[in-house]
């Protein structure tokens, strides 16, 4: 009913309204007319028709088992027929860019009253753009896409090209001069890594896990060996109807042979003439699926060599199904003698870990940004179900042991935050030599230490959310998401274990030779 025909009733004239056949409820100030849908509600109609919710105002029965976008939807938001006299709605829709201000939901820097070093009020009108177009414009997407499996759709990409998202997601560079970034509001020249990881934390903010892999993702981890070691022709070949949304690159590595030890790797590479000739296979490689070209890495006589190589008919891909959605186009991949130029070598021959060790960095970087987007949205989730869930007759916050697992999920997040944005800073002041040089370490124990906190916080959350953070859809579907999915973050880009071990040698090696107790 349109808001325009909406009737203006009372409790009194609600509360005559409580049986089979014609029963109407209120919650948050809307009376709702669920006679005819009664039979149709999952729960079924007893529910409904208990003396707590027929012709009363069920709004905390409501919200103790739905979310409040069931009620937003179409074919429920049309069941209202009127709003209760002299009592206004309290749970509203967030606007599109909206801040919440429930407590630590949000990063210091976006709390009314709080200061950060950090960012700027650029960095605050680009958040805002940024938030606004995810919520609106590619929330819904995340939403079809993590369940059906399939792929981000054309169009989707093609609004995303128009902000030049891939290109911002690359941090800052030449790559950006000339682009029209965000609809203008930042200047390519002022673009940097704290724009990027705004949009790292901010597309993992659905619950979407597997989306967030989809979302381009490929682009993130392979354009960069074409930027830093391809010719300008290569460059110039490719790059352009890549950052464009037309064409779809992939970083094939990882190998069932060969996943940290990527010195390993089986598929071999060999010069015939004016080219090479490539045979192997790659598993778990991220959108390749639907990929159209493969950031490879071969073995060849000279040693570990990256090769750019474009989708052919010797080139196959075939799904891997794991335990997030398809969406993220997890592939395997297969080269059957398949031959590309010379010209598409990726730095020098034999010098290929140099080029994926060096890519790593951003890479291991880009995943903690999404790791900690996710776990800050899961800590408000919790928190906001911790307050209007009632259990042995109180809030689920009285009980001092949740407050415990409370507390542990906002340290760890803060924790995470603080470390994230102190190594952001020192990016923002290093070239890309010096990052290679002295942020490996840092960066590889950053997110050992940010997946291992996000595990934790998705065991917190369960336990919280109990049978609701175990089931897919409804109350507790970004918790059961979270936990499903965050042991990816602990395995992507670099296992734990071993980038705990790199972090210490890396260290290890930079010891002065005159330390001593």
């Amino acid at each position: 009913m349109s808001p325009t025909h909406l009737k203006e009733l009372t409790i009194e004239e609600v509360a005559q309204h409580n049986k089979e056949g014609d029963l109407w409820v209120v919650i948050d100030a809307k009376v709702y007319d669920l006679s005819r849908f009664s039979h149709l509600h999952p729960g079924g109609p007893d529910v409904l028709l208990a003396g707590s919710v027929a012709g009363k105002d069920a709004t905390a029965a409501f919200f103790g088992l739905h979310r409040h976008e069931v009620l937003l939807r179409p074919q429920y938001a049309r069941l209202q027929i009127g709003t209760i006299r002299d009592q206004e709605e309290h749970i509203k829709p967030p606007e599109p860019g909206a801040i919440s201000h429930v407590p630590y939901a949000e990063p210091t820097w976006l709390s009314p009253g709080f200061h950060s070093p950090y960012y700027n009020d650029n960095h605050r009108r680009f958040h805002h753009a940024v938030r606004a177009f995810f919520m609106k414009e590619l929330y819904p997407e995340a939403l079809r896409c993590e369940e059906n499996g399939k792929r981000i759709s054309q169009e989707m990409v093609d609004k995303l090209s128009n902000l030049n998202f891939l290109a911002m997601r690359l941090g800052p560079g030449k790559y950006l001069k000339g682009l029209t970034l965000m609809g203008g509001i930042v200047k390519p020249e002022e673009f940097d890594y704290f724009h990027e990881l705004i949009l790292n934390t901010e597309l993992a903010r659905f619950g979407t896990r597997g989306f967030v892999d989809g979302l381009l993702n490929g682009g993130v981890i392979a354009l960069p060996p074409i930027f830093n070691y391809g010719t300008p022709e290569l460059q110039e070949q490719y790059v352009p109807d890549i950052l464009a949304g037309k064409k779809y690159i992939a970083l094939a590595i990882t190998e069932a042979f060969a996943g940290s030890d990527v010195a390993g790797v089986q598929t071999t590479a060999v010069r015939e003439g004016d080219g090479w000739v490539i045979t192997g296979t790659k598993k778990w490689i991220t959108n390749g699926t639907f990929a159209d070209y493969f950031t490879t890495l071969c073995q060849t006589d000279s040693g570990p060599t990256v090769i750019l190589v474009p989708r052919s008919s010797t080139v196959s891909t075939k799904p891997v199904k794991t335990s997030y959605s398809a969406t993220a186009g997890t592939a395997y991949v297969t080269f059957s003698a398949t031959r590309v130029p010379l010209s598409h070598t990726l730095g020098a021959v034999g010098q290929g870990l140099r080029v994926i060790l060096s890519n790593f960095n951003h890479e291991r970087w880009m995943v903690v940004g999404t790791s900690l987007g996710a776990q800050r949205f899961v800590v408000e989730e919790c928190l906001k179900w911790t307050n209007q869930r009632m259990a042995f007759g109180k809030p689920l916050n009285a009980q001092p042991v949740i407050r415990a697992r409370l507390a542990l999920m906002i340290e760890r997040v803060e924790a995470c935050q603080s470390w994230v944005e102190n190594i952001t800073h020192q990016m923002n002041h290093m070239t890309y030599a010096e990052q290679s040089d002295k942020l490996a370490g840092p960066i590889a124990l950053l997110k050992q230490f940010v997946s291992r906190s996000g595990r934790e916080t998705a065991e917190d959350a369960t336990q919280i959310f109990g049978g609701r953070g175990i089931t897919a859809g409804g109350m507790g579907k970004v918790i059961e998401n979270f936990h499903r999915t965050s042991p990816f973050d602990a395995i992507l880009a670099g296992a734990e274990d071993v980038l705990g071990d790199l972090g210490v040698r890396q260290a290890i090696r930079k010891m002065p030779k005159n330390a001593r107790l």
